[in-house]
């Protein structure tokens, strides 16, 4: 006989331990490489505002490392394309910072910045934002991705953070110090950066065994 209440209703109750769903496993970061990052915003076609805006999306995640709510929070006044430099008033736990964004990811923004002031998008806008001049939303980008990799023929998971991540590897594999990598991506410890980076770019510990030879 079922457990229930005198209405006939099923009476919850707690689940043993052992039976308790567990969390959803957690899966490994897939980096990409720069192609691959070229074939996913090539595969915004067109010159719509929705393309324009979301090609300089992809590059300013990539190019900068940073959050995606991070990204969004971004207004024309917090780049100065004279130093490089990309203020970050919201970050990961209230802290503000500023982060580095090469000439290149610059460049990108370009097309954005001159559709933006054609529009007569103001500074009071987000720097990505709706034709109306809204808040994008992180959910707009996360499914957008899978969308553009599905149209790039990629097989990878390719989301907003593993841009964050292919921006973390990269800066590692060109040398750049541990420290300034934390300070880019908003670590507050530098043992996060480390932990970070030994999760997804494990190379020295790959080159080092694949060296080794059989005598």
């Amino acid at each position: 006989m079922g457990v229930g209440g005198g209405g006939g209703g099923v009476l919850e109750v707690p689940m043993p331990l052992s039976t308790r769903r567990k969390p959803a496993r957690r899966l490994p970061p897939e980096v990409l490489t720069t192609d691959e990052v070229n074939a996913l915003i090539a595969a915004i076609r067109g010159d719509t505002v929705a393309a324009v805006r979301n090609r300089a999306v992809i590059a300013f995640l990539y190019r900068t490392g940073l959050r995606i709510s991070e990204a969004l929070s971004v207004y024309p006044k917090d780049i100065d394309s004279h130093r490089s430099a990309v203020r970050v008033l919201h970050g990961k736990g209230g802290r503000a910072r500023t982060v580095g964004i090469d000439n290149a990811g610059l460049s990108m923004l370009t097309p954005w910045l001159e559709r933006r002031a054609a529009m007569k998008l103001s500074d009071r806008h987000p720097l990505f934002c709706t034709c109306w001049g809204t808040h994008l939303t992180t959910a707009y980008v996360r499914r957008l991705l899978p969308q553009l990799a599905a149209n790039a023929g990629i097989t990878k998971r390719v989301h907003a953070h593993g841009l964050r991540h292919t921006h973390a590897s990269e800066l590692r594999e060109e040398g750049i110090d541990i420290g300034i990598i934390s300070k880019q991506l908003g670590h507050a410890d530098i043992s996060t950066t480390a932990r970070y980076l030994d999760h997804i770019a494990p190379w020295a510990v790959v080159e080092r065994i694949s060296a080794r030879t059989w005598a």
